[in-house]
């Protein structure tokens, strides 16, 4: 038995950074990775796929060129190809680079394999045993397939297998109108496929208000997307060369189908039973308000805990970690004030609650909405779908959230989570002298339009 003051299990976004932090301090630390170092970030998740959204923005960009003056001889044509390999380098650099950092630290071990439980403080990895007072798990999670008749039959693509695609659909099915499927329905449509999404809810985005779910949803059907909404799988199977997607409605062909209907924490073949540590009936691990297991001494980070699904949060874990183990502070999850990206084009920039959220939870509210027609900087750029919303509240004047869905959101929407997080009220928001031509400079002209509804 191998023993080491701290083992982290999984190198996502959270754990390899505490370890790291602590290798620095001298401590004995090992890192257990089964797979790829970087986790679903680096590997299936933002670096390609926002490296793919790139390709796909320029080949739109393109394809308008006339409307800016910019004449081009031929229609544009996308060498995908040539485009799963950008995304390829882009992971392959971020891996090498994590690889290169961890193999400087003295102190830390990376142990590549499959790691289980055997007891509380003891894991093992291909027969060996490890064991230390302090356990971090940090194994992520991955794309959740549904029990669908037939589907397990056909070849299926997901989040992480799409990445790597060199081929063009001819048709691409979209299972599941969330985050991760319409942002594959755009790109995919953009590089010159065919595309149909198909959403069990009645609205994509479900997550968000009804108006930037229809906001959303206008998006894509101007791109050329079909959306079908308010569909209950049935069956998947073959027709010949096509894929055949049926539901209670409808009966759709394609060359190909992509399930995105959500994620599922890796937390199945870890042996954490043996461990005696909690799960939630998704098989999320059971977490306090310090990132804690049930068990002392054990730790989750990251997706797996279901406290966050976003490598920003799953990096703020960490942060919450290191000041409570390392430097004597006392920050919690509940002081985390959430913000998240939509990153179809435009993008949707989200932070805090929403109108429908707010209300919920027994805020009087206020609201105030602006079409992204009316903001100069989206006119200039020739990018006017969208809108921007704030939310706040009526008693307090407390700004409670944003909803920037437009040219620039993904970035004007931070102004607003760090007015909230320094507990700024709406008030003393609206008297910032922004710089003009942006999108940002509208949150003043937002907030002298909030009305309570």
């Amino acid at each position: 038995m191998r023993d080491y003051d701290a083992i982290f299990i999984g190198a996502g976004q959270a754990g390899p950074f505490l370890a790291a932090r602590m290798a620095a301090m001298g401590r004995k630390v090992a890192l257990i990775e089964r797979k790829f170092l970087g986790g679903t970030c680096v590997n299936a998740g933002c670096m390609p796929t926002k490296a793919l959204v790139a390709c796909a923005k320029t080949a739109e960009v393109t394809r308008r060129a006339a409307e800016y003056g910019v004449k081009l001889g031929e229609p544009p044509t996308v060498d995908m190809a040539v485009v799963a390999a950008r995304a390829r380098k882009v992971t392959l650099d971020a891996r090498n680079g994590l690889a290169s950092w961890f193999d400087s630290l003295e102190t830390m071990d990376v142990i590549h394999g499959q790691a289980r439980f055997v007891a509380a403080k003891t894991v093992t990895v291909d027969g060996e045993q490890y064991t230390a007072p302090q356990i971090f798990i940090n194994v992520g999670a991955r794309p959740h397939i549904p029990d669908v008749p037939g589907l397990v039959d056909v070849p299926y693509l997901t989040s992480t297998s799409i990445i790597a695609l060199e081929e063009l659909p001819k048709h691409l099915i979209v299972l599941g109108g969330s985050y991760i499927g319409l942002e594959f329905a755009q790109m995919y449509r953009r590089f010159g496929a065919e595309v149909t999404v198909i959403e069990r809810g009645q609205h994509l985005a479900s997550r968000e208000d009804t108006d930037i779910s229809e906001a959303i949803a206008d998006i894509l059907t101007r791109d050329g997307i079909t959306v079908l909404r308010g569909q209950t799988l049935a069956t998947v199977g073959r027709d010949g060369a096509d894929i055949v997607v049926e539901t209670d409605r409808e009966r759709v062909h394609g060359s190909h189908v992509l399930v995105a209907v959500g994620r599922q924490p890796n937390t199945d073949d870890l042996g954490i039973e043996l461990a005696g540590i909690e799960t939630d009936h998704h098989g999320y691990i059971t977490v306090d308000d310090r990132l804690q297991t049930n068990v002392d001494g054990i730790w989750a980070l990251g997706d797996c805990n279901g406290r966050g699904a976003f490598t920003h949060t799953s990096y703020n874990d960490f942060e919450i970690v290191a000041a409570n183990l390392l430097d004597g502070g006392d920050r919690k999850l509940s002081d985390r004030i959430l913000g998240y990206g939509l990153y179809i084009d435009p993008p949707l920039g989200r932070v805090g609650m929403t109108e429908r959220q707010a209300k919920e939870a027994g805020h009087r509210v206020k609201v105030s909405t602006r079409p992204m027609s009316r903001v100069g900087r989206a006119v200039e750029k020739g990018e006017t779908q969208g809108l921007l919303k704030l939310v706040a509240d009526a008693e307090t004047d407390q700004v409670l959230g944003a909803a920037f869905l437009g040219v620039g959101g993904d970035e004007a929407v931070h102004g607003v989570l760090e007015a909230m997080n320094l507990n700024s009220t709406t008030e003393k928001l609206r008297w910032a002298v922004p710089i003009h031509p942006t999108v940002a400079e509208l949150v003043p002209t937002l907030i002298g339009d909030l009305r309570e509804t």
